[in-house]
């Protein structure tokens, strides 16, 4: 059904529920050629001719590779009060081979949109090619970077012809899912993060084929800094947008900020003031770096934790940005090859919601944030009158930073105040004067360190109420039941006051702390305690306070409305919502059923709920299971109390111990007699890499000229003996803290390795020479294996477009004494043309003898192999390659979310590297000499829940030392419930029964 034109009651405003409000489209600025349902002027986005604050978080499905858990990530941020997603798409995965497209399983985009759909998120979309995102190649197809001989990300004919299909293919996917459709789509970002001096023509080429297309919503931008690319001029895109990262990426001092930059808005007001201020990427945490002093993720997430985002988030506030997206809200994992060398496999990024799908605890803030916005639909279009360094005269102490934003249409004045000095940990009342409709009232409001508020203004609330001013905070103000009900919080020990027009004979006693003075306006002044307070009730108004804890506790569900258009969109097809609070840790749906509220959610301890809801709502479901209710002396009507019975259930799931373990070497290559006449024969001497061989006999050993350019490459060096040989110089490339290992026939000679410590030193190539011990040369023919793990390909940097075309392989050889004859090179069975795991995909799998005979893969037979268990090592304490493989049951009860991870026991030190492989999907790779990671969370559906699963660990010893890995599974944090209709489609993958000779 297209809506090109047509708008529903809902959103031109025909109605007295709460953010009725209507535009002219006809004064709104449109992005040209495109529909009228979206778009924009100097204050904001606008919908279906409908303002909305674009409050948004990153995600990128392809790090989650299970779609029928993309939902529990869209309903976690719906549940925060959010409204949009971002989303990166991943050309590596979707187009891995000239010709191939492929949107199944997780490179999907349609259970993405369905998905947002049934939860109501905006989807801007940004398919690239190029994403950067601290992936390979930046999310580049790789076999662009050997096959295209053009510059890339320019208007190279080979580089367009190259994207082309991909970019096609996203199209034919989303446009039936774009708002003109009743779809979530609403814009589509061009390529990322760029420079207009280098590629303008390139962006117009991506522009112009995008125009020719199906696809009518806007076109978006981001500059990776205050740059004015593409603004104007060749590759000018409709709405511009720029990337913040003010902590950056060095989570190593966590408590240390930064200071805050005071230039946005005047950045913004030089760059295009003609639209709104966006940023399509603000800093939602960090991503951590190899290397033994990293700090890990958690440190990451305290560094942009709740007060970081309270105060830098708000700062973006004051500085009028109306459409804010942060990076990432869930971060997820880059499995198998999709980090770049400067990560590991976690890309947990210290997200509020964290690589295991457990919210931290900075969800709180990001939910009094997005609730605040949900609720004010005044804040979505103001005026910025100025701050105090810039004169504004709000009688406020020197070392207070406040801005005055104000409403043009309807007066409604925010004033958002923090510390001059960001980081200050000062506690300081702050005395202030605010303009209001009746004059200037002086107030005053306590200020914590590193801390930010908001101070109200005549604030219009539900359909017709008001707030003259309040140094009370905003939590949830909407209609519930034909009554404007707000919720308003302070923080525990604070004072704060509000004046508030009340309406209506109230029910509610004056409670204790708190102190209500009438006339034209109520002042209500209030000592804040702990739990929440009912200050007014009555028929037209309910009026509530608490502590910002107690307050933080509450969601607000949107109730769908199956008739409508978009009856799942928050404001543009229902505005009817319940307050459910006081101890649930997830409400992820509601809907009212006749007199039953039905509730979907997770817990994770036994409470007792407070809901507020129509007084028609009589009884209360919760994931299916009818809930003991009475009333609650919250209000005197539509107020209910439910017991959620936790059923205590990690008493329940015992996990078991990982043990049985099969051994069988998986370096064959070395011995004596391996044929390798099947491997593919390396004697390129052409190629459109840039860095060119810097010496041997000029012949071309970089595996993505080969089609193997994920994970690890093995090559073997044939020459002749002379006797005289004694060594074999090897400059080595595989991307920073890479490492490979090279024997002489059979013996060990050495391992190279490259290095990076928190980013600091990194070395993505060595070039050494590695002696040939006595005795080991032979007769005839010797050959040099050299075991090579490709850490991913570099992303575009320094202004060099083909940087991601990387040299991953051996760069120079040279014998001592002779030349080599041959050169054969392995990689994953079939390259990037005919590899045969298509449901994982061309990032799973490597080039060992064990993953191309598909001993990862469940079910493969491995009775006949040697018992042996994982923490022996390999045999004799000698250096190669071996797998690892095991069983076990796990028996989860159903409806329960348990986080499981598998978890190396054993201190960071030694020189072994794994390759661990879950039901076929290799998720994580584990450096022991480097680190820092050691835990692997893997989800529900690569794991098998209620059956048995196949963990392979191919080791990778690289000196002749013991090393002795233990593995444990361990359960991170049980929830029950919070499913709702989710089911887990379990996507494992039977072995083919290859076997390779």
């Amino acid at each position: 059904m297209k809506l090109l034109a047509r708008l529903s009651p809902l959103a031109l405003g025909l109605t007295t529920a709460v953010h009725a409000f209507s535009f002219d489209l006809d004064v709104l600025g449109r992005a040209p050629s495109y529909t009228d349902l979206v778009s924009f002027d100097n204050y904001s986005l606008s919908l279906l001719g409908q303002r909305l604050f674009l409050h948004s978080g990153e995600f990128h499905t392809y790090r989650l590779p299970v779609p029928d858990l993309w939902p529990d990530i869209l309903q976690k941020v719906k549940a925060a009060g959010f409204n949009s997603l971002s989303i990166y798409t991943h050309m590596g995965s979707i187009n891995p081979a000239p010709g191939v497209i492929d949107f199944d399983g997780y490179r999907a985009l349609k259970p993405l949109y369905e998905a947002a759909k049934e939860a109501g998120i905006w989807l801007v979309m940004r398919p690239g090619p190029y994403i950067n995102a601290e992936i390979s190649a930046g999310g580049l197809a790789h076999w662009l970077t050997s096959e295209v001989a053009g510059t890339l990300r320019t208007n190279a004919t080979d580089f367009h012809d190259s994207w082309v299909p991909y970019i096609q293919g996203f199209i034919d996917e989303t446009a039936p899912y774009q708002i003109t459709e009743g779809g979530p789509v609403i814009a589509v970002q061009i390529d990322n993060e760029y420079s207009q001096k280098l590629g303008a023509e390139f962006f117009q080429e991506l522009i112009d084929y995008y125009h020719a297309s199906d696809i009518v919503v806007p076109l978006t931008y981001n500059d990776p800094g205050q740059n004015k690319n593409f603004i104007n001029g060749t590759g000018a895109v409709d709405l511009y947008g720029i990337d913040y990262y003010p902590q950056l990426f060095d989570c190593s001092n966590p408590y240390d900020w930064k200071p805050l930059r005071s230039n946005y808005l005047q950045y913004h007001l030089e760059a295009n003031p003609s639209q709104p201020h966006y940023s399509p990427e603000f800093q939602g945490g960090a991503f951590d770096a190899w290397g033994p002093t990293a700090p890990g993720y958690d440190s990451c997430a305290t560094l942009t934790g709740p007060d970081f985002m309270d105060v830098f988030y708000k700062h973006m506030w004051a500085s009028n940005a109306k459409l804010m997206s942060y990076y990432m809200i869930y971060g997820g994992t880059s499995w198998g090859a999709m980090p770049f060398p400067g990560v590991y496999t976690s890309y947990d990024y210290g997200a509020t919601i964290s690589e295991n799908r457990v919210l931290r605890n900075k969800y709180g803030e990001l939910k009094r944030q997005g609730f605040f916005i949900r609720s004010s639909p005044d804040f979505y279009k103001t005026q910025w009158l100025g701050d105090t360094l810039n004169g504004l005269k709000v009688g406020a102490p020197e070392d207070t930073f406040v801005t005055h934003l104000l409403n043009p249409d309807t007066q409604a004045g925010f004033y958002i105040l923090r510390h001059n000095d960001s980081a200050s940990r000062d506690n300081v009342d702050v005395p202030i004067t605010i303009q209001t409709s009746a004059g200037p009232i002086d107030t005053s409001i306590v200020l914590d360190g590193r801390q930010s508020k908001i101070i109200l203004a005549d604030y219009k609330f539900g359909a017709s109420s008001s707030i003259l001013y309040s140094t009370a905070q905003v939590y949830f103000a909407g209609v519930i039941d034909d009554r404007d009900v707000i919720l308003l919080y302070g923080d525990e020990g604070q004072d704060v006051e509000f004046a508030i027009d009340l309406v209506g004979e109230n029910n509610a006693e004056v409670p204790e702390g708190v102190s209500i003075t009438e006339g034209n306006t109520t002042v209500v002044s209030v000592s804040t305690t702990t739990g929440l307070l009912t200050i007014h009730d009555s028929d037209a108004q309910l009026v509530l306070f608490a502590d910002t804890e107690t307050a933080t506790g509450f969601f607000a569900p949107t109730i769908p409305d199956a008739t409508a258009d978009f009856g799942n969109f928050w404001s543009y097809g229902t505005n009817n919502t319940v307050l459910v609070g006081g101890g649930p840790y997830l409400v992820r749906t509601a809907s009212i059923d006749g007199e039953t509220l039905v509730l979907t959610g997770d817990l994770n301890t036994s409470t007792t709920a407070t809901i507020i809801a129509p007084a028609s709502v009589q009884a209360v479901k919760w994931n299916g299971v009818d809930l003991e209710v009475s009333a609650s002396n919250v209000s005197s009507k539509g107020a209910l109390q439910a017991a959620l019975p936790f059923a205590g259930l990690s008493e329940q799931i015992s996990l078991p111990t990982l043990g049985g373990w099969k051994y069988r070497d998986s370096l064959p290559e070395i011995t004596t007699g391996y044929d390798d006449s099947a491997w593919t024969i390396a004697n390129k001497t052409q190629t459109n890499i840039p860095q060119k061989p810097l010496y041997g006999d000029g012949r071309v050993l970089y595996g993505c000229d080969y089609g193997f350019c994920e994970n690890i490459v093995l090559w073997r060096g044939h020459f002749n003996s002379t006797g005289e040989q004694k060594s074999v110089n090897l400059s080595i490339n595989g991307g920073q803290a890479y490492a490979a290992t090279v024997w002489l026939n059979d013996v060990f000679l050495n391992t190279s390795y490259g290095n990076s410590t928190n980013n600091r030193n990194p070395i993505e190539e060595r070039d050494l020479v590695f002696n040939f011990p006595e005795g080991a040369l032979v007769d005839g023919d010797n050959v040099i294996t050299v075991v090579q793990d490709n850490m991913g390909l570099n992303e575009t940097n320094g202004g060099n477009p083909n940087s991601s075309k990387g040299p991953r392989g051996i760069r120079g050889f040279q014998l001592d004494s002779g030349n080599f004859s041959d050169w054969k090179v392995q990689g994953k069975v079939g390259g990037y043309t005919d590899f045969p795991d298509k449901k994982r995909g061309v990032m799973n799998e490597g080039g060992l003898f064990g993953e191309r005979a598909g001993w990862h893969l469940p079910g493969y037979d491995t009775s006949e192999w040697e018992e042996r268990d994982l923490s022996q090592g390999l045999a004799e304490g000698k250096a190669g390659v071996g797998f690892f493989v095991t069983t076990f049951d796990l028996d989860i009860p159903e409806g329960v979310d348990a986080p499981i991870s598998l978890t190396f026991e054993e201190e960071l030190g030694a020189a072994y590297r794994v390759y661990l492989f879950v039901n076929g999907w290799m998720m994580g790779k584990r450096v022991a000499n480097l680190g820092p990671q050691y835990k692997f969370p893997v989800h529900e559906g690569i794991l098998d829940y209620h059956g048995t699963n196949t963990v392979a660990v191919a080791l990778w010893a690289m000196e002749d030392e013991e090393v002795s890995p233990t593995l444990a599974l361990t359960l991170d944090a049980v929830f029950e419930g919070g499913v709702g209709e989710i089911t887990i489609d379990n996507p494992q993958w039977e072995a083919t029964g290859r076997e390779v000779e």
